[in-house]
């Protein structure tokens, strides 16, 4: 098993948590464009109390050097002028909610193309929640384990995600027995390695090294170890 560090890529992988369990992992975001005013736009799963969330984020970054921030919900009536206003920030953050609706959408409205071929440039991309799970080669994680997943209501069918590392991930994670016996199942039909992280930890990834920031899991083949 290889975790694979080859791609010019630079990723921030938020499990959750309050902003004081996060901070190191904001401070890490914050360093990776080496630049001392630095730009931000927040693409909320839902155009519903997005631009809410909105002012919490501009709020919590500007704490870390964030001087720009943008919007941008792929859900809502935009112009393609505002679709590419977007991909002229430093940082891409995709916020949390339902994996399966902020997927389809991202899709449809073309951004996830776009948001791509910004992240294989050298883009910075932060994902919380399902807007880390939607970086991973697929979203099949999102539903999972079931009696902690999000519901396919949408009924979206093309579960592949942006495929910008070779590993899943899977937020929230708990340390309880029915989850660990879920994971332990489910990873031994992925060929993936899953890193399991529960709130307040998180994963930075770069083309030349992987940061475990908290406690970080690895589910891989049936059996489970702690990397961090």
């Amino acid at each position: 098993m290889k975790l694979d560090l080859s791609r010019k890529r630079r990723l921030v992988f938020y499990s959750g948590g309050q902003e004081n369990s996060n901070g190191r992992i904001h401070d890490a975001l914050s360093k990776l464009s080496g630049k001392k005013a630095r730009s931000l736009t927040y693409i909320p799963f839902s155009h519903e109390n997005g631009v809410h969330f909105y002012n919490r984020i501009k709020k919590r970054y500007k704490k870390y050097g964030f001087k720009k921030f943008r919007y941008f919900a792929a859900d809502s009536d935009f112009l393609k002028k505002e679709m590419n206003e977007a991909f002229k920030s430093d940082v891409i953050y995709l916020a949390g909610g339902n994996t399966f609706y902020f997927l389809k959408h991202l899709r449809e409205s073309g951004f996830l193309k776009k948001l791509e071929a910004f992240a294989r440039r050298g883009g910075i991309v932060a994902g919380l929640s399902a807007g880390a799970i939607i970086m991973t080669p697929h979203i099949r994680l999102a539903g999972y384990p079931p009696h902690e997943g999000d519901i396919n209501e949408v009924k979206l069918k093309n579960l592949k995600g942006l495929g910008l590392v070779n590993f899943e991930f899977l937020p929230h994670f708990t340390n309880s027995r029915k989850t660990n016996e879920a994971m332990i199942k489910y990873s031994k039909k992925s060929p993936l390695p899953i890193l399991a992280c529960p709130d307040g930890s998180g994963v930075v990834a770069t083309e030349l090294s992987m940061q475990f920031m908290g406690v970080v899991y690895l589910f891989f083949r049936g059996k489970k170890f702690r990397l961090h």
